[in-house]
């Protein structure tokens, strides 16, 4: 959408309202009888852009866009269920999403219930005659275990649900939970999206009867709105997702091969790997890995610690997605405020460590790790 200038990089529309051209216009414009924009916590030309093109890429009716992640999994989640209904979720969660299912969603009166997402017959035990919703990451955060999504969709379905799927660590490249019968699909595109650890957003992605029905007042009343500017950075990064997070992808598979034969190492999960616990889940609903590394090293905190401090090209960070690459400890960052056996039960141990590969000479980044691994013995 260009403006009459023809600019060839999109116009950033920085306005918080719009101008009628009489006074009937603006009453048929809010009534629906006009197109056109109202107020930008509804609606912006620049976020309107951004979600249309997320919509083109998710293969999804409709969107909206939102000042970050969390906003998008909070409304996607929230819009959907009133007091008295159940949700289902599976247990492998980012940290602010677990507080979301066991401890808000219950301060409002709405039943949860906590499985093992990789375990079908968990998900139809928890059924209830109120469950009304499904919930899961896949991969998860941060020990990538993948959910049959397909398998999940189909319990859905039969009890008339709906199911919600955060797809970060996939990206919309590498994976479409909609194709594989999903309902809704959310994205922190502070993540891959933007890439460049630069600004915050997320976006919801549906079909318009839904949002039309559940999230178009929520959205609208609650203004979770994505700010015009940030709708502009995450359509630059959309420009190079694919060469991003292609790039990205086989750098972590080959940095994930390099770890699985360090003595240093215990465990290493990735997706795409013959040894990943659902390998045969991953090569029919993926179509490539993850930038993501998952590894356990030997010597616990003290021993993760001292990796990640020797590190000099690899950064400490609890971003992940980023052209840069990262490394974060779970147990003591993004899975801080769970218990031990919580943590435990996710795979999440002291030595686990979240590796985020960004865009920098994988043979670089290896030599980075061999360094830090030696140094910390």
């Amino acid at each position: 959408m260009r403006s009459h200038h023809g600019e060839t990089s999109e116009a950033i529309y920085l306005t918080q309202g719009y101008v009628y051209a009489t006074a009937e216009s603006a009453e048929a414009r809010f009534k629906g009888d006009e197109p056109g924009f109202i107020y930008s916590r509804y609606a912006n030309p620049t976020v309107d852009m951004f979600e249309k093109r997320m919509c083109a890429l998710e293969g999804a009716e409709d969107a909206r866009a939102t000042a970050s992640g969390m906003a998008a999994v909070s409304a996607a989640l929230l819009c959907s269920v009133k007091a008295g209904d159940h949700v289902v979720a599976a247990r492998a969660l980012f940290g602010s999403c677990r507080w979301i299912i066991e401890t808000l969603m219950p301060k409002y009166g709405i039943e949860t219930t906590l499985v093992d997402g990789t375990k079908l017959d968990q998900w139809q035990d928890a059924v209830r005659p109120n469950t009304k919703l499904f919930f899961l990451e896949s991969p998860t955060n941060p020990t990538l275990e993948v959910v049959d999504i397909a398998a999940v969709a189909k319990i859905a379905n039969s009890i008339g649900a709906r199911v919600v799927v955060d797809n970060v660590f996939a990206t919309p490249l590498q994976q479409k939970p909609l194709e594989l019968g999903a309902h809704i699909v959310v994205y922190s595109a502070t993540k891959h999206i933007d890439g460049q650890g630069r600004c915050l957003g997320g976006v919801i992605l549906s079909d318009k009867e839904w949002i039309d029905k559940n999230l178009h007042d929520y959205f609208r009343h609650t203004g979770p709105s994505l700010s015009p500017f940030n709708a502009w950075t995450l359509l630059k990064g959309l420009e190079t997702l694919p060469l991003r997070v292609r790039q990205q992808t086989e750098s972590a598979g080959r940095i994930a091969d390099w770890l699985a034969e360090h003595s240093g190492i215990s465990r290493v999960i990735y997706p795409g790997r013959k040894d990943h616990p659902q390998a045969d889940i991953v090569a029919r609903q993926m179509k490539g890995g993850s930038t993501l590394v998952c590894f356990d090293t030997k010597g616990g905190k003290k021993a993760a610690f001292a990796l990640s401090n020797a590190l000099e090209i690899i950064k400490i960070s609890n971003n992940l997605g980023d052209a840069k690459s990262l490394i974060t400890h779970p147990a003591t960052t993004t899975h801080k405020n769970l218990t031990d056996e919580a943590r435990a039960e996710l795979g999440i141990g002291p030595g686990t460590l979240r590796l985020s590969v960004g865009l920098e000479d994988v043979d670089d980044l290896i030599e980075d790790l061999d360094r830090a691994l030696k140094a910390a013995g």
